[in-house]
């Protein structure tokens, strides 16, 4: 019972960030320490002990990891075998006769299950459900047993229409259990009920080739935490933006795909619907690449329809964000043609940016921000042995600077102008490109860069104010530190809605709503209340693009279906077909276990004693509009709340600097949020 703290714990490219709360007292602890690649356990261990935190004082720990994203990235996977139907070995390669650059007539794709180690079985079953062949049990014994003498790690079942009968794909399980020589048997149905053989086979084998690898990492984690004294929960963050407890993430390994950019996500939700700006528009920079999300009303917007990189859809449900290859230790160099160009190759956090001393000899945005003045060489973390900004100053003028006929400080605002039009366009197509009119919005900008470059992106945008958290490099914790625990579920109807049986749709719902309630309880997390929400798929006849729209319980009728589709098909594309019947074509079901909320105005009490003049620490000359100016530097703990100022001016804190340019209007608001108007 004397457990109080709460910890969430976000692994980054670059950095491992913790931000712990003290549910009754009200303190909060802060750490940010550098990422260990080769075992994350590491980071986050230490991240606990530079919190000055005893594991025996933690009631809950809240993790968001990288480890499946990164695997999958960079092909480091469990090798996976595959048993499909007769005739379908090839699914997973054929695709959907896309090429990898959409005008280039070369190109490479490599499945992550290679041929020979795709097997096929005779057994069939139409798109109406009815059998045609049946399961040949001693030829599905038999593949699982080449499989196994192949080496595979993790085996995959997959077979054609197993959304709408699943029975083969569960008895060909049970049958493969029997003979599998661990627990990585992935059958398809059970992560997504979805017809589309093509993205749930993907979706299957992605599972399949990360269980092994976070199964790993969460046990080894866990043991070192029991081992130190940790006796309560381990959550983990998922895509969708909820958590599921540590004993039971592997079972469903694919979705923590995506979840470090999620947790920001749900932090920008928290803080925007306290600071009361629902509307947002939120800017993830770290040190490897940007994610961009947006906000309506509090809600982040939710995708199936992720594709992780070039034929890799992941048709599970996430938090909808657009990444790019831009953070802060983006490489800036000069192509055979002579143009300069930032990213996406990254110095990550080895060797890193030049100015962290280990190793790095290209210039970064990170480097060029520290010439351009706007960094403090004197605080920059995660720095081995401090190099000198003369010596940044000359690599910037050697590599970029030199070819281009510019000196030092022309060529690191050349890498800022550039990386910010990047991600300028990421913005445009989370905002622009889905019909919503930035100007409506407030950008949100967060991670260890985002607030460097925010002011920059807004006045590009006609972005007209920003709300900038309180602790923006360390917003990705405190998403994983309130998150609530969360199960999503879909299940394939595709029937036109003249045909439809509504007592069909409110027994799939009320299926879904029953699986989820069984897996909070199998979790045994304490919370304090729950939250069904309910969607539909829905399209034109004929038509191939889906629509999302929410469902107010699991009882519905045809004709409100019909209205809400119409409704959001005129919304997003102003025209309306009342000709053409609509298709439901999907059911979910999102199961949400809320835990207590938290107290965000504990993260901005520190300033309450301060003022506006103690808060300046000094002056600096930082590189606006063409030229230096002596610019303010404020140090954000000692500026008391309701403060108001205009810019130009650097604000400091431990977790990121914030560049405010001239002009711009700056207010503290009652949690110590910035609001910057542009």
């Amino acid at each position: 019972m004397s457990a109080t703290w709460v910890a969430g714990i976000d692994v980054g490219g670059t950095f491992t960030d913790l931000i712990a709360i003290d549910t009754q007292a009200g303190e909060v602890r802060l750490a940010k320490v550098p990422t260990t690649v080769d075992n994350q356990a590491y980071g986050v261990l230490a991240a606990i002990e530079s919190a000055g935190l005893a594991l025996t004082d933690l009631g809950l720990i809240v993790h968001g990891t990288t480890t499946t994203t990164n695997a999958v990235l960079e092909r480091k996977l469990a090798q996976v075998g595959l048993i499909t139907t007769r005739g379908f070995r090839d699914v997973l390669e054929l695709g959907r006769r896309t090429r990898p650059t959409s005008y280039g007539l070369t190109g490479q794709f490599v499945p992550l299950i290679p041929r020979e180690l795709r097997l096929e079985v005779p057994e069939r079953v139409d798109a109406d459900g009815q059998v045609v062949t049946p399961l040949d049990e001693a030829a599905l014994a038999q593949a699982v047993t080449q499989l196994k003498d192949a080496g595979c790690e993790a085996l995959v079942i997959h077979f054609l229409h197993s959304y709408i009968y699943p029975n083969h794909e569960a008895r060909a399980e049970d049958i493969a259990r029997s003979l599998w020589p661990n627990q990585y048997v992935t059958a398809g149905h059970r992560l997504l009920s979805e017809y589309r053989e093509y993205e749930r086979g993907v979706t299957a084998a992605v599972n399949a080739s990360v269980q092994p690898i976070l199964d790993r990492y969460i046990q080894r984690l866990s043991d070192e935490l029991r081992a130190r004294g940790f006796v309560h929960d381990l959550l983990v963050m998922q895509g969708n933006g909820g958590t599921v407890s540590a004993s039971l993430v592997a079972e469903s390994a694919v979705n923590t795909v995506m979840s470090g950019p999620a947790s920001g996500i749900i932090a920008a939700a928290a803080s925007s619907i306290a600071a009361q700006v629902p509307n947002v528009i939120t800017y993830d920079m770290g040190g490897t690449s940007s994610d961009v999300g947006l906000i309506r009303d509090g809600v982040p917007q939710v995708s199936a329809e992720l594709e992780l990189e070039y034929a890799m859809p992941i048709h599970v449900p996430m938090v909808d964000v657009h990444t790019i290859g831009a953070g802060g230790g983006s490489i800036a160099f000069i192509t055979e043609s002579g143009m300069l160009q930032v990213g996406p190759r990254s110095a990550g956090a080895t060797p890193g940016p030049i100015c962290y001393g280990r190793g790095g000899t290209e210039p970064t945005i990170t480097d060029a921000n520290l010439v351009l003045g706007r960094l403090n060489p004197d605080k920059l973390l995660g720095v081995n042995k401090k190099t000198s900004l003369a010596e940044v100053r000359e690599r910037m003028r050697e590599c970029i600077g030199q070819p281009l006929g510019l000196d030092a400080e022309a060529a690191a605002a050349a890498i800022i102008r550039i990386a910010n039009d990047k991600m300028a366009s990421a913005i445009r197509m989370v905002s622009l490109a889905r019909g919503h009119d930035p100007r409506d919005f407030a950008l949100f900008p967060f991670g260890g860069a985002g607030p460097l470059h925010a002011a920059a992106l807004a006045r590009e945008l006609g972005i007209p104010q920003l709300l900038i958290p309180v602790r923006p490099g360390i917003t990705n914790a405190l998403g994983c530190a309130a998150a609530d625990l969360r199960h999503d579920y879909v299940n394939t109807i595709n029937q036109p809605l003249p045909l439809l049986d509504p007592a069909k749709v409110t027994a799939t719902l009320e299926a879904q709503i029953a699986k989820g309630r069984a897996l909070l309880k199998r979790e045994g997390v304490a919370l304090e209340s729950e939250r069904i929400l309910h969607f539909a798929d829905m399209q034109f006849q004929g038509q191939s693009h889906l629509l999302t729209v929410q469902l107010p319980s699991t009882a519905i009728t045809r004709e409100d279906l019909q209205a809400r589709f119409e409704a959001a098909y005129w919304e997003r594309f102003e025209v309306a077909l009342p000709e053409i019947r609509a298709v439901l074509v999907n059911l979910h079901t999102a199961v949400i276990g809320q835990r207590r909320a938290l107290d965000l105005a504990v993260l901005g009490r520190s300033a309450r004693e301060a003022t506006l003049k103690k808060a300046q620490s000094s002056t600096r000359a930082v590189w606006f509009d063409g030229r230096m100016h002596e610019t303010p530097i404020y140090q954000r703990e000692q500026m008391p709340l309701e403060a108001s100022f205009t810019g130009p001016a650097i604000i400091e804190q431990l977790d990121c600097t914030t560049v405010i340019e001239p002009g711009n209007q700056v207010t503290l608001d009652h949690l110590g949020n910035l609001r910057v108007r542009v």
